[in-house]
């Protein structure tokens, strides 16, 4: 006869292993951020903890591009008639691509027409994909200005319709969204900000690709493309690495805008700006008290997207080393609101901020993380106000929380793995340089691509870590 405390013991074992066996709830990642309003925090269980780094395998897959951007995933699509767990990226000259994310294997490609025209030219883009909300078609940039709806069954092209007249000075820098069978895009400039060129919103019937209107940040009284030389003002990019940010509840857009002139009338250089869902309407605006030295002095306030906090607070980062926090109410209408910051922070190392911050809701408590050039540093939003937990030395692009851990891509090569909540950094797992690359964490992988967009290649790696059961 077993004692009780062998009892207890082969009990113990057989829950475990009936837990271990437990597979991972089956999960999407259909746009940067992981919502429209881009938190980057995966609140579902990932098989990646702090006790299984150690575990993980890579896999280095050659893929015909650079991927300076994020990727984005669906669970058990079919693709030629088969399921797959599928990868999606945009290359920077405007392949789209999916790929299995067990074996890496390329299932299907999209090469736009403009392909042999762009590649290796300084006319690129770093957009991330997004995914249709009936898992049927994804939605893709290129830079020759086009937005294309894609079959995930096979890649083909649905429709294409061009959101720039002028493709060689307006950039696809940012992520498509996707909002109640809308998709939102934005433009951008290129390095250098040659003129001529307006940042500006468009939003497209997903289901005809149908553009149904066009806000635009310089000349902002008139409506529809702009021919870029027809408006007295140039460049106001908004190219924040979450392009636009959604309201979830209200479908309403917000955007962030780089250098240019500000008269809070039709020029929105410098600003935060809210726009109805249809983009017809501003419903706020906001633009701090030295908008012109920003301007003067190439400090975009839009280097990376607003950051809904929740309780009616946008946190806004800029190239001035400073995170601006604002309340949505108090920037409310079409009247021209210049300062009046509820509180303003510097950036993790006091430098230009160019990647977006992600938000974490844990145990009652909203962190806010970001990463610049050099530092990494954790807020929570206490009382109304952001209360720095942690900050180190180690530079990043866009944060990402999975599981209490947060992945940094350090852009010299490495992924840092810190400890979410004290800052304590676990491991580094090895990896290539890159640019504004960021990653993503779901069903026991983590999946990075690394490549730098500015060294004009035309081909690039994907990295993948598995755990052993995926990655043999």
């Amino acid at each position: 006869m077993k004692s009780p405390l062998v009892i207890l013991l082969l009990f113990g074992l057989a829950a475990f292993r009936t837990a271990a066996a437990q597979p991972l709830p089956a999960q999407d990642w259909p746009t940067f951020g992981g919502n429209v309003q881009s938190t980057s925090a995966n609140p579902e269980p990932t098989g990646i903890t702090a006790a299984s780094l150690g575990q993980l395998v890579r896999q280095q897959v050659k893929i015909d591009g650079t991927v300076d951007a994020s990727p984005i995933y669906l669970h058990g699509v079919s693709i030629h008639g088969a399921a797959h767990d599928v990868i999606f990226v945009t290359t920077t000259y405007g392949k789209t691509l999916a790929l299995d994310a067990a074996s890496g294997a390329v299932l299907w490609t999209y090469v736009p027409a403009s392909y042999p025209q762009v590649a290796g030219t300084r006319q690129i883009t770093n957009s991330t994909p997004v995914a249709d909300a009936d898992r049927q078609f994804i939605y893709a940039a290129s830079p020759d200005g086009y937005v294309q709806k894609l079959a995930i069954g096979d890649g083909h092209a649905v429709w294409r319709t061009a959101i720039t007249l002028l493709a060689k000075r307006e950039k696809m820098d940012s992520p498509l969204k996707f909002y109640r069978g809308d998709v939102i895009a934005v433009t951008a400039g290129y390095v250098g900000d040659k003129p001529p060129y307006q940042g500006h919103v468009a939003v497209l019937d997903g289901a005809s690709g149908k553009l149904l209107h066009v806000w635009n940040s310089l000349c902002s009284d008139r409506i529809g493309l702009l021919q870029p030389a027809s408006c007295p003002q140039s460049d106001s990019a908004i190219w924040g690495r979450a392009g636009a940010t959604i309201d979830p509840a209200s479908g309403n857009i917000l955007v962030a805008t780089g250098n240019a002139p500000w008269d809070g009338k039709t020029a929105w250089g410098d600003a935060v700006i809210e726009l109805s869902p249809d983009a017809t309407a501003m419903l706020g605006n906001y633009t701090p008290a030295n908008t012109a030295a920003l301007n003067t002095d190439d400090a975009d306030l839009g280097s990376n997207s607003p950051v809904l906090l929740g309780d009616d607070l946008i946190a806004q980062g800029g190239k001035d080393g400073k995170i601006r926090l604002l309340s949505r109410k108090a920037i409310g209408g079409t009247a021209p609101h210049m300062d009046h910051e509820l509180q303003i922070v510097p950036t993790p190392s006091g430098t230009d901020l160019f990647a977006q911050p992600a938000i974490w809701n844990s145990q009652g408590k909203t962190w806010l993380f970001a990463a610049d050039g050099g530092g990494t540093a954790a807020w929570t939003l206490e009382q109304g106000k952001l209360q720095q937990q942690w900050k180190n030395g180690a530079g990043g692009t866009s944060p990402f929380e999975a599981g209490g851990l947060l992945f940094v891509y350090a852009p010299a090569g490495g992924l840092n793995i810190y400890d979410a909540a004290s800052g304590k950094r676990l491991t580094t797992l090895p990896c290539g340089a890159g640019h504004w690359n960021s990653p993503i964490v779901l069903q026991d992988r983590i999946i990075l691509p690394e490549g730098n967009a500015n060294a004009h290649a035309t081909s690039g790696v994907l990295n993948i870590w598995s755990l052993p059961a995926r990655g043999g």
